[in-house]
């Protein structure tokens, strides 16, 4: 069984990263969702929400599971036994970072693969970091956002 790991902040998660989750669900028999704690960037919702949200929306995927972590993800990677990152890269930028990531990973892990997956065309411009600032500045989100992250933010309010 090829076990396969998608990490990120997902602060919020997207309907960007849902697209990358079901299309890798569809490739590996198992994924897990590791939902980093990233003390260096301004939080919209605390880690423990974001397990949350990524559990709720996708709950319909079963062989998708949801961590939180706080860690090195090759410490993860090597606890876990996962054969492959999965990162999604939107643009040549996106791709030479996560190159760069891909090399420092299969280093530390002694060989694990990086599998990068562009987004379906329709969510090739939507960004966590984008969609936070539609948000603030009271922008519509609707149309980039699972309906559990609306519920969440409306809450809020």
């Amino acid at each position: 069984m090829i076990k396969a790991i998608y990490p990120g902040t997902f602060d919020p998660v997207t309907n960007g990263h849902l697209d990358i989750i079901q299309r890798s669900a569809n490739l590996f028999e198992e994924i897990i969702i590791a939902v980093a704690n990233n003390p260096s960037k301004n939080a919209l919702f605390s880690l423990q929400e974001r397990v949350d949200l990524m559990k709720r929306s996708v709950k319909h995927l079963p062989n998708v599971k949801v961590v939180g972590f706080s860690h090195l993800l090759a410490d993860m990677v090597k606890e876990n036994d996962i054969k492959v990152i999965i990162r999604g890269v939107r643009t040549t930028a996106d791709f030479e970072y996560e190159l760069q990531l891909a090399y420092l990973n299969r280093l530390l892990t002694k060989g694990v693969e990086s599998l990068f997956l562009p987004p379906s065309e329709k969510w090739a411009y939507v960004s966590s970091t984008i969609v936070r600032d539609i948000y603030l500045h009271k922008g519509d989100i609707s149309q980039l956002v699972p309906e559990t992250v609306l519920q969440a933010l409306s809450q809020r309010k």
